[in-house]
């Protein structure tokens, strides 16, 4: 049996960046990471073939403090790109492809995307003359928007946005859980501008970060080898033991304290217990001793999501308009959720004349993708390309496909009870941690922020304080 302070179950960034910024700022105890599968990184899926770099789970990153911080803390400061923070963002609306760009969001008022009562509508709304909500319990994100913004915002705006983000359903997903930062924005002001120009005044100037890490408003990132870089250079610098290859198969509280943790033959006993692992997954490892926890997590849905890379050879006689891509509002006739041009983001990743696709379908409001064979999404998301940007579905080379059995938590409504339901349980079981992509966001940023806070409060237990 091996003794250690913290066990930490899950090899995702969430685990790594928690092991790394307990290695930072409390080195004096010891951490060991027990991940499942024979790789680590999570979600996070890079592959690489004659020239191309692509992705097959997260393709970017928003920056975000923590998350730069530690990329310089990695030394990856050369190996960091930028996307062109310009490039439009289309939607596809009634055959036609609009562009937003996100440098200019008062570009909207001139968009043919909305009718014309659809932009004075949404400019009410973010003026501060939205109806109450009469519900009761937690709103929807369709709701919340559509009460904020006006239905075409809600329709043509927010529900693509959130297919591309969550792969989910608006009318299932909690504004609360999924858009917390704008939901909160109304409880600060009488309107989404009114509460945003409130938190700025509240808000603490935010650090700078370190040279070389630095990103405009807009910009996403990745690594020239891609996103795997991350989780690879985390590992490679971690002095905690990893084992790969070494599922948990059970968890028992000692009643002298601590943990014991079980995988095949070996054992460890841990004074605290951190689980960044899937929620059904977190929810079979607690069962027997916090049932109250298990119920909770049990019932957090992951829709089925398949990504897809399609490659162009140059020489088709036509040439896609530069963008970031594309989301298309349910309803239209295309059955891909959405589509990154890859090449125009990280045209570095690409040989060159080359135009690189990575598509995603499927997700809540299309269930049956599940039950379709590996060559039929691929078919499907070759015919939606055709239709969406004239690309012939002959010249298309796969570069990769994977199809994510459960891929994204979906924060459903009454979401937040739950979780208080979660916190609370979580309060009278000392020593044990949960930090993963169904709390506290699915993006990287929000991952590596989770697992710094998630760490201070490991050191804060361990170190005899409250966490």
């Amino acid at each position: 049996m091996s003794e250690v302070d913290v066990a930490i179950v899950g090899g995702g960034l969430s685990g790594l960046s928690l092991a790394w910024r307990l290695q930072q700022s409390a080195p004096q105890y010891s951490v060991v990471v027990l991940e499942a599968s024979d790789r680590l990184g999570g979600n996070i899926t890079t592959q690489a073939a004659e020239g191309f770099v692509w992705e097959l789970g997260p393709n970017s990153f928003a920056p975000t403090p923590a998350l730069l911080q530690l990329i310089a803390e990695l030394g990856l400061q050369s190996e960091l790109i930028r996307g062109d923070r310009h490039l439009p963002r289309y939607i596809y609306w009634r055959g036609h492809l609009y562009p937003l760009e996100p440098t200019r969001p008062l570009a909207l008022a001139t968009s043919n995307l909305l009718s014309p009562w659809g932009k004075v509508r949404a400019a009410l709304g973010a003026l501060g003359f939205v109806p109450p909500y009469l519900g009761s319990g937690d709103e929807s994100v369709h709701s919340f928007f559509r009460r904020h913004l006006g239905q075409e915002v809600a329709e043509r705006l927010v529900a693509p946005f959130v297919s591309g983000v969550y792969a989910g359903d608006p009318q299932q997903l909690s504004a609360a859980a999924a858009f917390r930062r704008i939901a909160q924005l109304e409880k600060l002001g009488s309107s989404l501008i009114a509460g945003a120009l409130r938190l700025r005044r509240q808000q603490a100037p935010k650090p700078k970060p370190p040279t070389g890490v630095q990103m405009r408003p807009g910009e996403l990132g990745s690594f020239k080898e891609g996103l795997a870089v991350l989780p690879r250079a985390i590992a490679q610098q971690l002095k905690a033991p990893i084992h790969l290859q070494t599922p948990v198969q059970e968890i028992t509280p000692e009643s002298k304290g601590g943990y014991l943790l079980r995988s095949g033959e070996q054992t460890w006993h841990a004074r605290s217990v951190v689980l960044a692992t899937p929620a059904y997954q977190t929810a079979e490892l607690v069962a027997p001793f916090q049932p109250a926890i298990a119920r909770v997590l049990a019932t957090i849905p992951y829709p089925t999501v398949a990504c897809v890379v399609l490659a162009y050879p140059p020489g088709l006689g036509r040439s896609v308009r530069p963008g970031f891509g594309v989301l298309i509002p349910r309803g239209q006739g295309i059955r891909t959720l959405g589509t990154i041009w890859s090449s125009c983001l990280f045209p570095q990743r690409t040989p060159a004349g080359w135009q690189v696709f990575t598509s995603f379908i499927g997700g809540a409001t299309d269930p049956d993708l599940a039950s379709l064979s590996e060559e039929t999404i691929v078919q499907q998301v070759q015919q939606d390309l055709s239709r969406l940007l004239d690309l012939p579905a002959a010249k298309a080379r796969l570069l990769g496909m994977k199809v994510w059995r459960r891929a994204i938590p979906q924060y459903i409504v009454g979401y937040p009870e739950q979780w208080q339901q979660v916190t609370h349980a979580l309060s009278q079981t000392p020593g044990l941690f949960l930090c993963s992509n169904y709390a506290e966001g699915v993006a990287l940023g929000d991952r590596v922020e989770h697992g710094n806070r998630t760490a201070a409060a490991v050191a804060a237990y361990l170190s005899g304080g409250q966490p």
